[in-house]
């Protein structure tokens, strides 16, 4: 049974949840994700490891509320359990060797890069974070970024908390500023890790970027993560999520996900109305 232990919003739309799986917790690293069902007939959600305690035996993961599959999680409550919980799947980040490392993330791809930061910290690398919200009251995990990271440059595009401006500003008088990193690791929207990897490819920097398309089985079977990684076809759930920025087509994943968005809508409005429906009913 993987009992939901505690569920904490972070923001508006953005939740942690820490959930008992004892035999995930215990093989699990930084960059590696689960998929969940949240009910019998719920839709396979894949959500990257944000944490986990080996010997308490947990797992947590980060949501954001976007669909009609994390609508249908966000009705399940501490004490709850969900249906099934796979993983740890795909390939975990690598960390050893590293001295000194620029972590970026993005929105709530920040959740996916704490994890990646906090492992480093604890290598002995030197991790400077930078992480980028639209406005404050999107911003998650500051206090835990922070205690990760001998630097961190907090930005928000509209100046509302931190420094006003892009990720890749902050990233670029970072580089400019003299500090010479081993890597980059950039973790967001498809948007960011394409500039954050222009930038980074300028100054000659190696760049690991997470790549988190729509996943079905977590296999590869169902083709549904592939992207084209240096004009070979490559698929998110086994080769990676991540791999090398700057060989990324990214113009092709941003469009392969565009596919999606009208049926997406029509599931979150078709969840919507049964949600409603169901509230109707208990009233």
């Amino acid at each position: 049974m993987f009992e939901i232990l505690s569920k904490e919003a972070l923001n508006p739309t953005v939740v942690r949840i820490a959930v008992s799986a004892p035999r995930i917790a215990r093989k699990a690293e930084p960059g590696q994700f689960v998929i969940l069902r949240a009910k019998e007939q719920s839709e396979r959600i894949p959500l990257t490891v944000a944490d986990y305690d080996r010997e308490a035996g947990t797992v947590t993961v980060i949501y954001q509320i976007v669909g009609a599959g994390t609508m249908e999680l966000n009705t399940l409550n501490a004490g709850d359990c969900l249906h099934d919980l796979v993983g740890p799947l795909g390939t975990p980040t690598r960390t050893e060797g590293l001295k000194k490392v620029c972590i970026v993330g993005g929105g709530v791809g920040c959740a996916i890069a704490y994890p990646v930061a906090k492992k480093l910290h604890g290598l002995g690398c030197t991790v400077h974070s930078v992480v980028g919200f639209r406005s404050r009251d999107l911003v998650i995990l500051e206090d835990e970024f922070r205690g990760v990271s001998e630097e961190l440059r907090l930005m928000t595009d509209d100046g509302s908390y931190g420094e006003k401006g892009l990720v890749t500003n902050a990233l670029e008088a970072l580089i400019q500023a003299g500090n010479q990193y081993d890597q980059v690791i950039a973790i967001g929207p498809l948007i960011m890790m394409k500039f954050v990897c222009k930038l980074t490819e300028k100054y000659g920097i190696k760049t690991v970027v997470s790549m988190n398309p729509i996943m079905i089985d977590g296999t590869g079977m169902c083709g549904g993560c592939r992207l084209t990684v240096g004009g070979e076809t490559k698929f998110a759930c086994v080769d990676g999520p991540d791999f090398d920025g700057h060989l990324v087509d990214f113009d092709e994943a941003m469009a392969r996900g565009a596919m999606y968005r009208d049926f997406e809508q029509h599931a979150r409005e078709e969840a919507c109305r049964l949600f409603q429906k169901e509230a109707e009913s208990n009233a």
